[in-house]
């Protein structure tokens, strides 16, 4: 069994990362370096420190495997209720493979619905041995062409598409999710990529997610520049257009 495991945040009441209410647990560490993280703190691997107004707090600790499972169980009646549960999210979940599959298999134990968000972005055999172990995978597409993906992320497409073929392959319950960063992929002829690339993938779905600025203040906190600073913030209305194109072509595309 896993000792610990290194997170930076368990948040609790979420009714955006999967079905129902939901509980968080956010993992340190992630192999991308998307320029609009909005937890800038999730790419770092090990501790860091936040300094706000003089004072410097640790923006993350070590959890045993039972501390962390006792707080998601606490809302467990919240769960029942509105068909909600846990998702494990980041960072990068796959990056902490033993602890993710300590707890999503002590998660199901319970009866607890179990849900990932992942970029995708490991090798095969941890993503597969992962994703087999999550009721739900809310998998994100940063974009749909290979230099415009590293020049925002800084990583390769291969993988990612590898482990998304391969967990549609196995029948994994997927949904893809595409955020939409001005200047960097949300124009129509942005849509009409990515509306190819979810037809060639046989998904029938896809979730857009807004560029917003709520991870602004973290980069400050860290002393590391904003790359997004001063672009505008997206709201649903500005990406009717956009929704428009990728539903044209037989997707479920929602907000």
């Amino acid at each position: 069994m896993t000792a610990s495991g290194l997170l930076f945040n368990i948040q609790k009441f979420s009714l955006h990362d999967g079905p129902g209410i939901r509980t968080v647990v956010f993992f340190k560490g992630c192999p991308l370096a998307c320029k609009w993280c909005s937890n800038p703190e999730s790419q770092r691997a090990k501790p860091c420190l936040f300094h706000d107004g003089g004072k410097s707090v640790p923006d993350s600790r070590e959890y045993s495997l039972q501390e962390t499972l006792d707080i998601c169980l606490q809302d467990r009646p919240f769960y029942e209720e509105s068909g909600g549960g846990v998702t494990l999210s980041g960072g990068e979940v796959l990056t902490q493979r033993r602890f993710a599959v300590d707890l999503l298999r002590a998660l199901r134990r319970e009866n607890i619905h179990c849900a990932i968000e992942t970029s995708g972005c490991a090798p095969r055999e941890v993503f597969d041995e992962v994703s087999g172990e999550a009721d739900l995978l809310l998998f994100d597409i940063k974009h749909f062409d290979e230099g415009r993906h590293i020049e925002g992320t800084g990583a390769g497409m291969a993988p990612i598409i590898a482990n998304l073929k391969s967990a549609l392959s196995r029948g994994r319950e997927t949904l893809p999710r595409l955020p939409v960063i001005p200047g960097y992929n949300d124009s129509p002829e942005d849509a009409r990529g990515f509306a190819a690339l979810l037809v060639s993938l046989g998904l029938k779905q896809a979730q857009l997610l807004p560029f917003h600025h709520f991870g602004e203040k973290k980069y400050d906190m860290l002393n590391i520049p904003y790359p997004m600073r001063g672009l505008p913030r997206l709201h649903p209305e500005d990406l009717e257009e956009f929704r428009g194109i990728i539903a044209g072509q037989g997707i479920d595309c929602f907000f």
